[in-house]
């Protein structure tokens, strides 16, 4: 419960308007249910013939009386007045109307205290995803190459969803039950501290009985809700490779994996309902035993010679502690499935408290341009997850309007090369210089506004041509985005489509070919129009003619801008003003293209190896 609080005190601070209304009109409502509880009293006197005794007026200043003692017999001799002046059946129906009138008013307010939280629950919900959207925009892309993408998505939703469960049953409860608990035996003390000193004695039964219950409860929903993020990986994954799969004969093998994880996850999750079916009865036994002991007692004292108390007042006391027994059931079960959504909360805080290792100082320098070099010198790298150093001892100097290549094996590291240079990530040794600053010392923002991407594979949305080209720059014009598609190649195909620049392109690009959909890539670079430029192998993945338009398109791009290129086809980088040759981390050779075919090395051997 301790940890419940600490997280409704974190969420709940942007909506305490909400909180204190739901608090004040709750408090509100206690009090008409007991005003309208109390009106049996009178009531049942009347219906048995016992309002034929005679009660006195005590004066609410006499100080001979207690207040219990002016309460009750000023509330009997009102009543005796109303039958002489009316007739008891005429006060009978009177009592019955304000009794209804203190009903509907409780109602209201019920309501009312029901009502103004649905802004706060849906508001807590809100925040927490766009919390959960914002910070994983904001970590960088090392955390996401060691998590699961389906499991972040499950944190996303089922665990957002779970704990949005939680706060709607629990959170109204935590409110309500306390205020209706501290009236209610309020109440009970007034009639009969005796009785109620026993009752407190016998509370204790229910919230032991919910505590054996709720036990291991917080692991076994933590480990359901793993079991859904590992079905939803295997989903993600297996949507992603659906054409691997197929074409490997592997459904049967698929069918079976995602059975054993989906049986995995209902075991978990049934232990979880079956504890959680099993609140309600039980918090309903022990209630009804305490009921039984607290009738005995009770009983005893009424048939005792010194009754404390009547026989409708006993009534009254019975009524009222019925009342309090479902706020304590609802109470109990509040904080039995508070540990559920605490385990989901948990979950959510590993993406919200996960650090990012790409600190901005506080003493950022801005810049506005490049004017000048590229220089890596010394650089290490290893990745946080891992032993082996990627990178060893890079050094490349890169002039402005120049162009430098890295060619080399798979895995020599030459896309984690270029992932440094905007801060992707950070080195482990060594500096990357811009302009003479080490971009550790500039801002993130005006770093990455300098620079362009083209990537292997084109990363592109589910929207429009345009929006698609436009993205990531603010207040693009038509004419502008038109002009770009035109330098890569791509407004011909564009134009082709039916609603043409405001065609949507599909999930990733999926209504475009490859070469369409890097061309669009091209055009948005083009668009952004930065002086500096990543290729990463922009037109392996392409057929000859989708790679030609492409290279066109390429060499439209990189003109006066200083270019990286990562190359796997060799051919599209001869021209290089300086070609790095890349192995095992290393650069094993420099230089340009001439000079590398005359060494007779690596670059050699990779040459004569694509002309086979």
């Amino acid at each position: 419960m301790k940890d419940f609080l600490k997280l409704m005190k974190r969420l709940v601070r942007p909506y305490m308007g909400s909180l204190f209304g739901s608090i004040g009109l709750n408090i509100l409502s206690a009090v008409f249910n007991i005003f309208s509880f109390a009106l049996i009293i009178p009531i049942l006197q009347m219906i048995f013939g016992i309002n034929e005794l005679h009660y006195n007026f005590i004066p609410w200043d006499s100080p001979d009386a207690g207040i219990k003692d002016k309460l009750t017999e000023n509330l009997y001799y009102y009543v005796s007045v109303m039958i002489q002046h009316f007739g008891a059946s005429r006060a009978l129906l009177y009592l019955g109307l304000f009794l209804g009138l203190m009903t509907a008013l409780k109602c209201a307010c019920y309501f009312g205290s029901a009502a103004v939280m649905i802004p706060l629950r849906t508001g807590i919900v809100r925040d927490l995803r766009v919390q959960i959207y914002n910070k994983m925009l904001s970590l960088p892309l090392g955390f996401f190459s060691q998590e699961k993408k389906g499991d972040i998505i499950a944190r996303m939703s089922s665990d957002v969803g779970v704990v949005e469960a939680t706060i709607s049953t629990s959170l109204d409860m935590l409110i309500k039950n306390p205020i209706l608990i501290l009236f209610y035996f309020g109440t009970l003390i007034f009639i009969s501290w005796e009785m109620t000193l026993f009752t407190v004695l016998v509370v204790p039964l229910i919230a032991w009985g919910m505590s054996v219950l709720g036990k291991n409860l917080k692991r076994e929903s933590t480990e359901a809700q793993v079991k859904l993020s590992e079905t939803m990986s295997q989903l993600d994954e297996t949507l992603s490779g659906l054409r691997i799969i197929k074409a490997f004969i592997a459904e049967r093998k698929m069918k079976d994996r995602f059975s054993h994880t989906a049986n995995e996850q209902r075991r978990f999750t049934n232990k979880v309902a079956v504890r959680q079916s099993a609140a309600h009865p039980v918090s309903e036994f022990l209630g009804t035993l305490m009921i039984m002991l607290v009738l005995w007692f009770g009983g005893t004292l009424i048939l005792s010679a010194h009754a404390p108390f009547d026989a409708p007042t006993f009534i009254f006391y019975m009524v009222i502690l019925y009342s309090v027994l479902q706020p304590l059931k609802d109470f109990s079960r509040a904080s039995y499935n508070i540990p559920v959504g605490l385990a989901s909360m948990e979950r959510i805080d590993k993406i919200l408290g996960a650090e990012n290792n790409i600190v901005e100082k506080a003493d950022a320098k801005g810049i506005e341009a490049f004017k000048d070099r590229i220089e890596i010198k010394h650089l290490c790298f290893t990745y946080p997850d891992g032993n082996k150093e990627v990178l060893k001892d890079i050094d490349i100097t890169l002039e402005k309007g120049k162009t430098v290549a890295l060619v080399g094996q798979s895995g020599s590291g030459k896309s984690t090369l270029v992932d440094l240079v905007p801060r992707y990530y950070d080195v482990t040794e060594g500096s990357i210089f811009i302009d003479g600053t080490d971009i550790r010392d500039l801002k993130v923002r005006d770093l990455r506004s300098l620079i362009g991407n083209v990537n292997q594979e084109a990363i592109l949305f589910n929207d429009t041509v345009f929006n698609n080209i436009a993205f990531g720059v603010e207040n693009a014009t038509r004419e502008q985005v038109i002009a770009a598609a035109k330098i890569a190649n791509a407004h011909d195909f564009i134009m082709e489509k039916e609603d043409g620049y405001d065609s949507n392109i599909g999930d990733r690009g999926c209504k475009l070919s490859g070469g369409q959909r890097q061309r669009i890539s091209i055009a948005r670079a083009i668009l952004k129009n930065p002086p500096i430029l990543i290729l990463d192998e922009a037109t392996s993945a392409l057929d000859t003619e989708s790679e030609k338009l492409v290279q066109e398109a390429l060499d439209r791009l990189t003109t006066d801008r200083t270019t990286i290129a990562v190359a796997h086809r060799l051919s599209t980088i001869k021209d290089a003003d300086e070609i790095c040759v890349m192995h095992e981390g290393v650069i094993v050779e420099r230089g340009r293209h001439e000079e590398l075919i005359a060494l007779d090395g690596y670059y050699k051997k990779l040459i004569d190896m694509q002309a086979l």
